[in-house]
Formats: C-alpha cells, structure tokens, sequence
C-alpha cells in the first residue's frame, strides 16, 4: 500500500484558504453591485454572517461561496463577473463561476435560481433575492429564507448550519409557529428534538 505523503501543518495555509473565500465572495458582490444584478448571499457564507452577528467565536469556515440570482438576470451576472475574473461553467445541471480558467469547481462562485427549485422533490423553492438586506460588505440573505433554504436541502452540513444557528440563539422552538411547509417544521422539530445531534 502507498503512503500519502502530506505538506506540513501550516497556518499560513490555512488563513490563506479562508482569506481566498472572502476574496472571492467580496469580488463577486463587488462586481454584482457595480452591474446592477440583483443577488443574495446564502450558503455557509450566510450563515456565518448571521453567526457573527451574535458570536464571532461561532462563526464556521466554509469553502463555498453560494449566491442566489434570478435565472433572467444569469446574461447579465455572467457579463460582470466574467469582467471580474471569473469564468461560467455549466456542468452537471450546476451553474458556476469559477475564480479563473484554471480553478476547480471549489474554486467558485456558485448560482442558485430564485423562485426555482434545486431538486424536483425539494419542499420549496429558492427564496427570491428581495428576501435580503444590504450590509457592509453584500446582500446578505434574510435569516428567515436561509433557515428555510437549510431545512429544504437537509444534507449533512445544513444541520450542522442550522445547529450553528440554533447555538447562538437564532434559531429555537418560537420558529415552530412561522408559515412554512409542514415537512420543514418537521425537520425543524427533530434538530431541536436532538441539538447535538
């Protein structure tokens, strides 16, 4: 059997990948603004966004930079961020921009469609883009769509984001009463049935 042969443990390394993702995120809502496009931030970066705003100690790592667009705006996004750097790909029924011709796909800026659906079987669609609030630095998605958007996708790292939202006091059993599909309020009960987990 091989032995991986791994870099050493570098925090320069570190902080540089977490600096690389603001970069990105702070360039594409620059460039966003600048062209006029109607965007939201959403994702993990939102998340931490709201965290922060409580707990800055919370706040979570993320490597995804997600925005929300509305698909008729995609010609005139794709104009301003190509003039930014960025280069459109469409693969496997994903649309994303990534941080230049030779970046991975996680090197991206990833796109969401308002008022559409990720998935077919998804309980709601993608909240629209006038569900956000303007903040220092981008359009921040409002905490009542993101939570509904993490509870729509349900994967792994969506409970954990709507834990980290849950720890700092953002999220509790008073959203229980707020009008969404009954299969996201169930979700909703078992996290806060079982917070760890």
């Amino acid at each position: 059997m091989a032995v991986a042969t791994y870099a050493e443990v570098s925090w320069e390394r570190m902080s540089n990948a977490v600096e690389k993702v603001r970069q990105r995120l702070l360039r594409a809502a620059r460039a966003l603004e600048q062209a006029k496009v109607p965007y939201a931030v959403a994702g993990g970066n939102a998340v931490a966004a709201w965290v922060s705003r409580v707990d800055e100690a919370a706040v979570r790592n993320t490597q995804d930079v997600d925005i929300i667009l509305r698909r008729a705006d995609l010609p005139a996004a794709r104009t301003a961020l190509e003039q930014a750097g960025f280069v459109y790909r469409h693969v496997a029924n994903m649309d994303m921009f990534l941080d230049g011709p030779d970046a991975k796909a996680r090197d991206a800026v990833h796109v969401v469609f308002a008022a559409e659906k990720v998935r077919a079987e998804y309980a709601a669609p993608v909240p629209d883009v006038s569900e956000s609030e303007e903040t220092e630095t981008f359009r921040l998605l409002s905490l009542a769509a993101l939570v509904q958007m993490k509870l729509t996708s349900f994967r792994d790292k969506d409970r954990v984001h709507l834990r980290d939202l849950m720890d700092v006091g953002l999220v509790d059993a008073t959203w229980l009463e707020q009008p969404m599909p009954v299969a996201l309020l169930s979700r909703l009960q078992e996290l806060l049935d079982n917070p760890e987990g």
